[in-house]
């Protein structure tokens, strides 16, 4: 049986995410951002929760772990190095890590920037990742680390095979929309994607997961060596780290 995956709002504009393998008798909860939402969706389809990965320390991603494990006896998963954060957690992991859920084999990558302890979750055999508040639908995360750190970050993700699946931590999509056609108002397929999320919207629907090779399309924060997102910053011919950063500070005040 393929994987059973369901997406859900959150709080104001955090996304949840459950996976269910029936057959191994799991169910996967990413991230915990509010206790009632994933209960209530995990009760709608009689779905037993049995793990929580985490992908980062951040109160709206954690704060659901404690009622989650008590009403379910759930395995926690979490990065190391967010250790002393999370006293839920069962296991840590790090970079190079392989997590083996039934016959789910989920690979670990650090990648820190928008905080220290970030991780991502690739599940290979069935192309998808999970990757928190690094990459958004038409944007990346705040960068409350290192700039250098985020920007190696994404470039990991940005490398991932085109056909993927991404399963990010918010839906931020029509402002990202909204300051990618400042970037590039004559992006053709940035203005037909811009166009679907705001029907999604109006039906509070979301474009979560997206493919990647859609991403390198119409997000700019992947697409600073193209020249027109580099001259959109003044830096046309620059490093492309230093037209990410550019990039990141103007989003930071638009």
């Amino acid at each position: 049986m393929p994987l059973e995956i369901k997406v859900f709002r959150c709080l104001s504009d955090n996304i949840g995410v459950l996976v269910r393998d029936a057959d191994a008798g799991l169910c996967i909860a990413v991230d915990a951002p509010d206790s009632d939402t994933i209960i209530k969706h995990l009760d709608d389809s009689d779905w037993q929760l049995t793990d929580i990965l985490v992908t980062h320390s951040h109160t709206d991603h954690v704060q659901g772990i404690a009622a989650l494990k008590d009403k379910y006896g759930c395995f926690v998963t979490a990065p190391l190095k967010a250790e002393d954060i999370i006293p839920e957690a069962d296991a840590f992991v790090s970079e190079g890590d392989l997590i083996s859920l039934g016959e789910l084999e989920i690979d670990v990558i650090e990648t820190p920037g928008h905080c220290d302890d970030h991780v991502a979750y690739i599940v290979q055999s069935h192309g998808i990742a999970f990757v928190g508040d690094v990459l958004f639908t038409l944007g990346c995360g705040r960068v409350f680390g290192d700039y250098q750190d985020m920007w190696d970050s994404i470039e990991r993700l940005r490398n991932l095979p085109d056909d993927i699946q991404i399963f990010c931590g918010h839906d931020y999509t029509l402002s990202n929309g909204r300051f990618a056609l400042a970037v590039e108002p004559d992006n053709h397929r940035l203005k037909e994607r811009f166009a679907e999320a705001e029907k999604l919207a109006a039906e509070n629907r979301f474009m979560v997961p997206f493919a990647l090779v859609d991403e390198k399309a119409t997000n700019p924060f992947l697409r600073v060596e193209v020249p027109e997102v580099s001259r959109s910053v003044n830096m046309e011919g620059a490093a492309p780290f230093e037209v990410f950063k550019a990039l990141r500070e103007w989003k930071n005040k638009f």
